[in-house]
């Protein structure tokens, strides 16, 4: 008999039963949709067709309309795309590593994690496939048949490993959330009224019956692509990272990259997950689902992950001085005091000193406190990716070169672009999608809802 500590607070609030559960989480599918959502849906679009915009430009001008140059030839478009892989990282880790540590309060929010994580990939691969300048020379980078003549891939290059690590990571990812949204497929199919939604809905399930047979698969497939997908989580940014670490640019030629990367990445995924969350939660009416004890946790992992990046913040700066190596130490020197030191004042601000305000109780427990937090914490981790790139090579080994960064309006029109995609794709997920995995949330019912934990306690 399992047993469970009494004083563990609900994840499921509002004494729901099964039919209850159901119900809830088809609303959004089956009703009309809020006045919030359409007002957020079209901001996002206006954006949405701005990067459109914006990247048409580019495509039919060139890279020469950014703000790179000759100093600073990579910028804005490597920073988006470190910070958007990063950002796609907490989906995976919610639902893969939580899923084989068996840890229930998961289960409210791994769904729309995973959505997220196949979002921030794809705004990923714009900057990943245009900075290389030729777009439509992309599938140079993947390994070809001899056909196309003594043309080779070069395996010694970082963007090829960024390629097949980021290809690999979306692959499994997309499989993984697909797999979980087989079950709620079906229940919308077996709710639908009108023929052709039934239609959708019966081709999207794959002839989900719900027999034991089924569930005894499904378990199994969950399970194996969890499995796989945890070396991923800590693989893809480790991979993202080597771009720097495998360079002699002073600043970018250390070791520790790799592990500082994942855990940045984390903190950043955790922190978006709480603002989708948050706005999902309140759009939606689903606050017997998403709790203020799931807020409470994935504040917890947010401060452990912003100390080991503060840590590691720390680290960089001690080894620079330890090496004895002056370029080193004058590269982060120049960030810090430099004509970027702003970024890394605002870097230090919002991804060190800010998270530690989650140690009170009162404070990761607010839900308004929690949403802007989460948004300064992705402001500051964008800023680290920045001033990683950006000070570092405006100021490298020949003085001649040095040069100043100054982002263009389609810079800034093609990084606003990716945002407002992201929200556009993640608004219309939690429209025609069930947002909350409602068949595994019924399995905790019994040890975690609060019906049940009421009953026990008399």
């Amino acid at each position: 008999m399992q047993h469970e500590s009494e004083i563990r607070t609900p994840l499921i609030l509002g004494n729901k039963s099964y039919h209850q559960i159901s119900e809830d989480i088809a609303r959004p599918i089956e009703g009309k949709s809020t006045k919030l959502w359409y007002i957020l849906l079209t901001i996002s679009a206006i954006l949405f067709l701005w990067g459109i915009a914006c990247l048409s430009y580019t495509i039919g001008v060139g890279i020469g309309v950014w703000g790179s140059n000759n100093g600073v030839a990579w910028a804005w478009d490597i920073t988006n795309f470190v910070w958007w892989i990063g950002i796609g990282h907490a989906g995976t880790l919610i639902s893969a590593v939580l899923l084989l540590f068996r840890q229930k309060w998961r289960m409210g929010i791994n769904r729309s994690a995973e959505a997220m994580t196949i979002f921030a990939v794809m705004c990923a691969a714009i900057f990943v496939t245009l900075h290389t300048g030729r777009p439509w020379l992309d599938y140079w980078l993947f390994p070809l048949p001899n056909q196309f003549g003594s043309l080779w891939i070069n395996f010694n290059s970082p963007l090829v490993w960024d390629v097949f690590a980021v290809s690999t990571y979306f692959s499994v990812s997309l499989v993984f959330w697909y797999t979980g949204l087989i079950p709620d497929f079906a229940m919308i199919r077996d709710r639908a009224v009108k023929p052709t939604f039934k239609k959708i809905y019966s081709i999207l399930s794959f002839g989900w019956g719900g027999g034991a047979r089924h569930w005894s698969r499904f378990e199994e497939v969950s399970l194996v692509l969890a499995g796989l997908s945890t070396p991923l989580v800590f693989s893809v940014h480790s991979i993202v990272s080597m771009d720097f670490a495998t360079s002699v640019v002073p600043g970018w030629h250390t070791t520790i990259f790799p592990p500082y990367f994942v855990a940045g990445a984390i903190f950043s995924g955790f922190a978006m997950v709480l603002t989708l969350l948050l706005i999902m939660r309140k759009v939606y009416r689903l606050e017997n689902y998403i709790t203020i004890k799931h807020v409470e946790y994935m504040n917890i992992v947010i401060i452990v992950t912003g100390s080991i990046v503060g840590v590691a913040y720390l680290t960089e700066l001690f080894i620079s001085w330890y090496s004895g190596v002056e370029y080193e130490q004058y590269a982060f020197l120049n960030r810090a005091t430099g004509p970027y030191w702003w970024a890394y004042a605002a870097m230090m601000t919002c991804n060190v000193i800010s998270p530690q305000l989650f140690w009170f109780k009162k404070l990761r427990t607010s839900l308004t406190f929690t949403f802007i937090m989460s948004i300064i914490v992705n402001i500051g981790m964008w800023f680290e990716r920045f001033v990683i790139i950006v000070p570092t090579l405006c100021r490298t080994y020949l003085p001649s070169s040095w040069n100043m960064y100054h982002p263009t309006f389609v810079d800034i029109g093609i990084f606003s672009g990716t945002i407002g995609m992201f929200f556009t794709f993640f608004l219309l997920f939690t429209r025609y999608f069930p947002v909350i995995a409602q068949a595994e949330l019924k399995s905790i019912m019994k040890s975690s809802g609060q019906e049940h934990k009421d009953k026990r306690a008399h």
